[in-house]
């Protein structure tokens, strides 16, 4: 048979690269950069460092081909090989009788990286009666959506055409080193044209070492320096007066709250020259169009990041930066089925969304929150996905499986997520896996959490199932294609997992598609094409219009204006007042730490991701370790002098949670500050409760905390950048790890083999 070659996507971030694939006899022999599909540039794709695992990994030793089941006790990391039909149909027995006994609400999810598609196992959870999917969304995306909807009446997407850009604010993101290349490619290019980038980050990273102006906050006071701007901006008469006048609610107001938010004030709280910031302030507000774009830096400041965001809101509107050419563009309904219809929240029922765990700790982030901003969001015929801005907050639910309070969760279904090296608070996740009746986990590969099991299933992966990425339902694209192969041995992706698993329930009747590639064909065809006809392009975006505020509403002759509920843009929130928040964005000093260098106490980041790793995942394939061997700890050379450390050398970093050993790297922070790299395991080491692969050697969720105690009221985030942490030398020994990666055969047991 000669070979073919195919259409196919790889899916080692979120970017879903379109590719050629050659195929020999099912098998996937050779690929490259597809520039006749999405992102549509060959030479963006081939500088990618990832892509190449997809003829490494397809049929890599790592890899899990066939359903397992746990040997022995939980967290032995002994399995052996099942039956697809013995493993659904003893897990659909072991949930049914767990409803039975405990209630619908005894079962939790959790959910991860770009690998899956996320409502399959909404719609069952929403059938199956429980409110409980958890997630990482507290401190991931949930916060600037949720800030966006009360602000704007919907999530504003930034205009990346960039032909009427004049000036580029990128917060608390390293798109230089991350994986929108696409996105970085073309800033570059805006920026070699001579429009000004500013990057606004506690740390210099790559993005900031080629800006025009890096203003470096010390770490958690984002929110002061976001209030000065703005400041600034009314004081100076910056502002857009159109804008403002005819389309902002609360400008008084804002005038007023922000009066003692000086630069000089900014400068006290976050060190950062007040002469930067008016500088800073003059280039975004004078600029004819501006993008201001923030990352998951500032969604993971704990209390000070729904203010933050919040602020940031308000620096798009009295700049006149919302709804025009190069600066954003408030996104249209989807075409195709949004995420709110196929995840069939409203079958959930009041009994169901009364049981949710965030009723004490996120007045927003709740069903009665999400009724509240849906009230106006929905006027414009449009809604928001549910399950993901009403996740249950992660420390809720561990608390949950480990006390019973307030009702005992005994089952969990983890999908391509890695909550033993992702999620806050270690020992918490351990302790609360432990005390687990069924634990189910669909992966490529047998993480940490997955050693931790009763039944690890195989999902397909890469080139191997179809992949269409709608980013949360809340807008008009799409971007994905088809799969190049059939699934190898006995994977499965992940949506006929769950089908097969909804209909041994009872659900059949409310899945109409036994396949994914149904699924998306049906999803898709409400934009009027097949999902093979949008996998050829590998896009579906329809250009963007501008000023939609404007329209004219035929019937009643009045503009469009905002879907909030004064119509406006809301600088004064009805809404967060209405959820016992302030009306106007209020840092909290609570939530800042400060160093102690004497004391050897830093301020700790600890999200820093590490090329060419994504999170957790891709720390067994040899070529990329080989690239990034040991975990990292940056500091600059004063601090490193000051705690007696030198560049290369190994260091605990701990404070009252936990501790994680790295290497030193010398870099450009600001005093006192260190950031560590997040996500670090080592799948070469013994896999088991004792070891679970080094999981707990240089993982830096050690030292952090779910704890609602101190969460942002509104959401519940937690926070992961600027907390306290203690840096003490520690030997050599142990230090370095083999490059050598363990078989996924050895975690057959002995009791069945290939």
């Amino acid at each position: 048979m000669p070979i073919e070659t195919r259409k196919g996507n790889c899916h080692y971030c979120g970017y879903l690269c379109g590719f050629d694939v050659d195929v020999d006899d099912g098998r996937v022999v050779d690929m490259r950069p597809d520039p006749t599909r999405y992102p549509y540039d060959e030479a963006i794709v081939s500088r990618c460092r990832r892509w190449p695992m997809n003829l490494r990994e397809i049929d890599g030793p790592a890899r899990l081909n066939y359903p397992l089941k746990r040997v022995g006790s939980r967290g032995s990391g002994c399995f052996e090989r099942v039956s697809w039909d013995e493993a659904l149909d003893d897990i659909a027995l072991r949930l049914e009788n767990l409803r039975s006994e405990y209630g619908a609400k005894t079962l939790a999810s959790a959910i991860g990286g770009p690998h899956a598609t996320y409502w399959p196992l909404h719609r069952f959870l929403s059938l199956y009666g429980t409110p409980n999917n958890m997630g990482i969304g507290q401190i991931c995306w949930n916060p600037r959506v949720w800030m966006d909807a009360v602000t704007f009446g919907w999530p504003l997407e930034s205009d990346l055409d960039f032909s009427h850009t004049k000036a580029v604010i990128l917060w608390a993101t390293n798109p230089a080193e991350s994986d929108n290349s696409l996105f970085w490619c073309s800033l570059k290019k805006l920026h070699d044209s001579g429009v000004p980038l500013v990057t606004i980050d506690s740390r210099q990273s790559r993005t900031a070492r080629q800006s025009d102006v890096h203003l470096m906050p010390y770490p958690g006071t984002d929110c002061y320096l976001a209030l000065a701007l703005v400041q600034e901006i009314v004081e100076a008469g910056l502002y857009d007066h159109e804008f403002v006048n005819a389309w902002c609610h609360g400008f008084e107001g804002l005038c007023e709250h922000v009066r003692r938010f000086t630069p000089e004030f900014a400068q006290e709280k976050t060190g950062v020259p007040a002469d930067d910031i008016r500088k800073v302030a003059r280039i975004y507000a004078q600029a004819d169009a501006a993008v201001l774009l923030s990352g998951r830096g500032i969604d993971q400041l704990g209390p000070n990041t729904a203010p933050t965001l919040r602020t940031l809101c308000i620096l798009r509107a009295i700049t006149g930066n919302v709804d025009k050419p190069g600066a954003s563009f408030v996104q249209d309904a989807s075409d195709f089925v949004p995420e709110v219809e196929l995840e069939m929240s409203d079958r959930l029922s009041a009994e169901g969304q009364a049981a949710q765990l965030n009723q004490a700790c996120a007045s927003l982030q709740t069903y009665d929150g999400y009724a509240a901003v849906d009230q106006s969001v929905g006027q414009a015929g449009r809604h928001l996905p549910v399950r993901y801005l009403t996740s249950a907050h992660p420390g809720l639910v561990l608390e949950a499986m480990t006390s019973g309070v307030p009702y005992p969760i005994k089952a969990l279904l983890v999908m391509a997520a890695n909550p033993v090296v992702t999620y806050a608070g270690t020992a918490q996740v351990l302790e609360a896996l432990k005390n687990l009746d069924l634990m189910v986990v669909l992966e490529y590969y047998m993480t940490p959490t997955a050693q931790m099991a009763d039944y690890v299933l195989p999902i397909a992966g890469a080139l191997e199932r179809p992949m269409c990425q709608v980013h949360g339902g809340v807008a008009n694209f799409a971007y994905g294609g088809a799969k190049a192969v059939e699934p190898y041995y006995e994977r499965r992706t992940d949506y006929e997992v769950i089908y097969d698993l909804a209909c041994r329930l009872g659900q059949r009747g409310d899945w109409p598609d036994a396949t994914l590639d149904g699924a998306y064909d049906r999803m898709m065809a409400r934009a009027g094409m097949p999902f093979s006809e949008f996998a050829e392009s590998g896009l579906y975006a329809p250009a963007p219009r501008f000023a939609k505020y404007a329209d004219i509403d035929e019937p009643s002759g009045r503009a469009r204006g905002f879907a909030t509920p004064t119509g406006k843009v809301e600088l004064e929130s009805s809404c967060l007042r209405g959820r016992g928040a302030t009306a106007y964005p209020e840092p909290s000093d609570e939530a800042i730490v400060h160093a102690d260098l004497p004391a050897r106490r830093v301020i700790l980041i600890t999200g820093a991701r590490a090329q060419p790793y994504w999170a957790s995942s891709y720390f067994n394939d040899a070529e990329l370790r080989a690239m990034h061997p040991n975990p990292l700890v940056t500091m600059n050379a004063k601090t490193c002098k000051a705690l007696g450390v030198e560049p290369g050398e190994w260091v605990n970093v701990g404070n009252q949670n936990g501790s994680a050993r790295f290497k030193v790297k010398q870099g450009i922070l600001p005093d006192g500050v260190a950031s560590a790299e997040y996500g670090w395991w080592y799948p070469e080491e013994q896999g088991g409760l004792s070891h679970l692969s080094g999981a707990l050697r240089s993982n830096i969720n050690a030292l952090t905390t779910a704890d609602t105690t101190h969460c942002e009221p509104l959401i519940g985030t937690w926070t992961y950048n600027g907390i306290e942490a203690f840096v003490t030398r520690a030997s050599d020994e142990g230090g370095t790890v083999s490059q050598a990666h363990t078989p996924a055969r050895e975690y057959e047991g002995v009791a069945k083999h290939d």
